[in-house]
């Protein structure tokens, strides 16, 4: 199963997607950490990051799909994986079917969790008071103001991934804002016989 999680900063997607590699034992796949596994391995791609990152430079398109192409080849994803963080925009999402579609692989579901920003908002508001009270220092993501510009962010940039994603016939939907576990159990009915 090779799945995309999609939704803006704090709808749950790290929650659901631990969830999901218990259950079908797939990888969670985060871009930053093969990027920072690539460079530390010294792999082909892994050098070329490297460079563009010791310039002070963000690292393409193209070698982020390098980096996601050499990962899935290992073994632990030969019955899928789940991307995190990736895609990012259209391009990136085209980019990552044309990579997959070149190994003979492809996309099964794109969930995303639908979400209520002003509840969201509350929510890291709330956070990052408890944590205050407590004493405790507060997150730079729990930061309101920080966590608007994310939230734009992502209105900008990745919503307009849900109806790429729709368009592919690739795209289900579940209520972000509802029990963690209604969540799991609607994204286990989204996913069907895949994952029973």
């Amino acid at each position: 199963m090779r799945l995309i999680l999609l939704g803006p900063p704090g709808a749950g997607k790290g929650t659901q997607s631990a969830r999901i590699v218990e259950r079908l034992g797939i990888p969670q796949l985060s871009t930053g950490d093969m990027l920072r596994a690539a460079v530390a391995a010294g792999t082909p791609v892994g050098v070329m990051a490297k460079d563009v990152m010791a310039r002070g430079e963000l690292v393409s398109d193209a070698l982020v799909i390098g980096i996601v192409a050499d990962r899935i080849e290992q073994a632990d994803a030969a019955r899928g994986f789940i991307l995190d963080g990736f895609p990012r925009t259209v391009p990136q999402a085209e980019a990552l079917d044309h990579m997959l579609a070149e190994k003979g692989m492809r996309l099964d579901a794109v969930i995303e969790l639908k979400v209520d920003e002003k509840a969201l908002v509350a929510r890291i508001a709330k956070r990052a008071a408890e944590t205050a009270s407590r004493g405790e220092p507060v997150r730079k993501d729990d930061n309101p103001e920080a966590f608007q510009i994310r939230l734009s962010a992502y209105r900008e940039q990745t919503s307009p991934l849900s109806e790429y994603y729709r368009g592919r016939g690739l795209l289900r939907v579940t209520d972000g804002m509802a029990p963690i576990d209604t969540v799991t159990a609607d994204i286990t009915r989204l996913l069907g016989a895949e994952v029973a």
